[in-house]
């Protein structure tokens, strides 16, 4: 092994290891500044009323639509966060649904939601990473990836992988946060603000360009069949959190003090890019042979 491929391998460990560090907090604390689902990801504001709650089942509704779901599929939601994905499928749309995720609190949170809302029977979680867990080849019909790329070093063994897990005609979803294009992220990637969400709140992240996802899935060998910028409705999200984190400072504080100043400085650093240095993009594609 050379002395980079030594150093790239401890890197992508190091970043496995990290990305549960905000994750693993009190299930709690993300019901105070998120929706009840607790979906942790952009909203889709269909209307000037819609609040952050409507927004989110909006969201849902459209991943399923870009999906192509008419009911009873098999999906996996990678980085499934507190379930909301994998909750809603399988009631709504009657799927079963697979998570996984590497924070330990999210499962047993998941599993008690899926007793409580009657899906149990449809809904599974997997403690681990994405990369490392058996899966069988195949076995889903549609696989999604709501900000969880973004903490995987290996772009391209990502998007192999994914598809390697989809049935012929099976489709992946992906929306991730991404610098607007190299320049941004040549520049921008080690400022302050990037590297204190990183050290701060989520691990190791990598906030690609829109084209390197693309050519990430294309090199995989799927077919793109949509591109949807989203960024706009990211804005409208982490506004609506930032409010409920301001209106919630006192309960936060009394769980975990100083985190609602960090969730704050987050937040503001994360909306300031919308536009300018950085984009939220979603990208289907489809396993078409």
């Amino acid at each position: 092994m050379t002395a980079t491929t030594a150093t790239t391998a401890t890197n992508a460990a190091a970043a496995l290891a990290d990305t549960n560090q905000h994750y693993d907090l009190d299930p709690e604390i993300f019901g105070l500044f998120l929706d009840s689902s607790r979906k942790y990801s952009s909203g889709l504001y269909r209307s000037p009323s819609d609040t952050l709650a409507q927004a989110q089942v909006n969201k849902l509704h459209f991943v399923a639509q870009r999906l192509g779901l008419r009911g009873g599929e098999q999906l996996l939601d990678v980085g499934c966060g507190w379930g909301s994905l994998l909750l809603f499928m399988a009631g709504e749309y009657r799927c079963q649904t697979v998570g996984i995720s590497p924070a330990g609190r999210q499962h047993a949170y998941i599993r008690n939601r899926s007793h409580e809302l009657g899906v149990a029977e449809r809904v599974t979680t997997v403690q681990g990473h994405f990369e490392e867990t058996d899966f069988p080849a195949g076995g889903f019909d549609a696989v999604t990836m709501l900000g969880s790329i973004v903490h995987m070093p290996d772009l391209t063994a990502a998007f192999s992988r994914a598809r390697a897990l989809l049935r012929r005609g099976g489709t992946l979803y992906v929306s991730e946060s991404c610098f607007r294009n190299t320049a941004a992220h040549t520049t921008f990637h080690q400022r302050a603000g990037t590297r204190f969400v990183g050290d701060a709140i989520f691990g190791w992240g990598d906030l690609r360009p829109v084209s390197e996802l693309v050519r990430g899935a294309e090199d995989a060998g799927f077919s793109l069949t949509s591109l949807d910028d989203l960024t706009g409705d990211y804005r409208q999200t982490i506004d609506d959190w930032l409010t409920n984190v301001r209106a919630a400072t006192a309960d936060i504080e009394q769980i975990k003090p100083g985190l609602a100043a960090q969730l704050e400085r987050y937040l503001e650093i994360a909306n300031a890019g919308w536009g300018y240095t950085t984009k939220h993009y979603a990208l289907t594609c489809r396993k078409a042979r």
